[in-house]
């Protein structure tokens, strides 16, 4: 792992720098950069093959990369970062003979860890009454419990999660979801995560970061990714500038934005009458060329990004 510059802010918890992984002729993670900051749940998207579990590996040393740097925590050595970090990257590694409470046994003494603080977590992932089951009898759902229990013992600052709800049940996706939720909130642990649930990630993520062939696409945080999918009235017009103003006081429209020769109206606007706002353009003199109502899902909205 390349040594980390000191001097970093303290709210970034993650920055890689043209950070790059090859297996040969193969660029399986291109020059990213990405930012993730303190408090941040980061939810990597990306197809199968894109290049996150990758990422995350060469994040967490597990690989080295061929290039570029990864700075922990503003700056931290690796060797001191390291310790402030859990992680579940694809299949969880267990002791198959052992049981849930004796597979944290043995993760635990990493940490110094103790009895109690591994039956709170056991409680927390709902392992709690698994008693004397060997983890080898465990669905895989279960198994992904108990690897994100590993993962949370030595109360973590910062927890990377490889498709943690994967093989569960839409309650235990929904366990999941919450227990990110109460770490995040009031713990305040930053994550990132990877899922190809968009749905569920839209639950829960504050930022995002879309992976395409090993390329990062673009970063964006939820709240502006919201808004450029929230259904609204798209306006094609001869004068966009004096259209937003006579929306924004005939109609009392403020959520406007505009693009080009586009005004699209967020949120309120699809519920307005479209013929009523083509109606006042027209009798102002503005040339309307197209007026349709616009809705952008997530799904539609990473698709566009990744080519496809």
């Amino acid at each position: 792992m390349e040594e980390v510059k000191q001097g970093q802010s303290a709210d970034i918890v993650l920055k890689t720098q043209n950070l790059t992984k090859k297996f040969g002729a193969k660029i399986a993670v291109n020059n990213i950069n990405m930012t993730i900051r303190r408090g941040d749940i980061y939810g990597f998207i990306g197809r199968n093959g894109a290049g996150k579990t990758t990422a995350m590996r060469v994040i967490l040393g597990m690989a080295n990369p061929t290039s570029g740097s990864v700075e922990l925590f503003g700056g931290e050595p690796f060797s001191s970062a390291r310790k402030k970090i859990g992680s579940l990257i694809e299949a969880p590694g267990l002791y198959a003979g052992y049981t849930a409470f004796e597979n944290m046994k043995r993760f635990s003494i990493l940490y110094g860890g103790t009895d109690e603080e591994i039956n709170e977590i056991l409680a927390l992932v709902g392992l709690a009454d698994t008693g004397k089951k060997k983890a080898g009898q465990f669905s895989l759902g279960m198994k992904q419990r108990l690897g994100l229990g590993i993962a949370l013992l030595g109360s973590p600052e910062f927890l990377v999660l490889d498709e943690p709800v994967n093989g569960l049940d839409p309650g235990g996706i929904m366990d999941i979801r919450n227990i990110i939720l109460k770490l995040n909130k009031e713990k305040g642990v930053t994550v990132l995560v990877s899922s190809h649930l968009l749905d569920e990630l839209a639950k829960i993520v504050t930022r995002y970061g879309i992976i395409n062939e090993g390329v990062l696409v673009e970063e964006v945080d939820a709240d502006e990714l919201n808004k450029r999918c929230v259904d609204g009235l798209r306006i094609v017009t001869s004068d966009p500038e004096r259209t937003k103003e006579i929306i924004e006081t005939e109609f009392g429209i403020n959520d406007i934005t505009v693009k080009g020769a586009a005004v699209i109206l967020h949120n309120g606007g699809k519920y307005i009458d479209s013929a009523k706002i083509n109606a006042a353009l027209v009798g102002a003199g503005i040339s309307v060329s197209s007026l349709f109502v616009q809705n952008t899902g997530l799904e539609d909205y990473f698709v566009a990004r990744l080519g496809k």
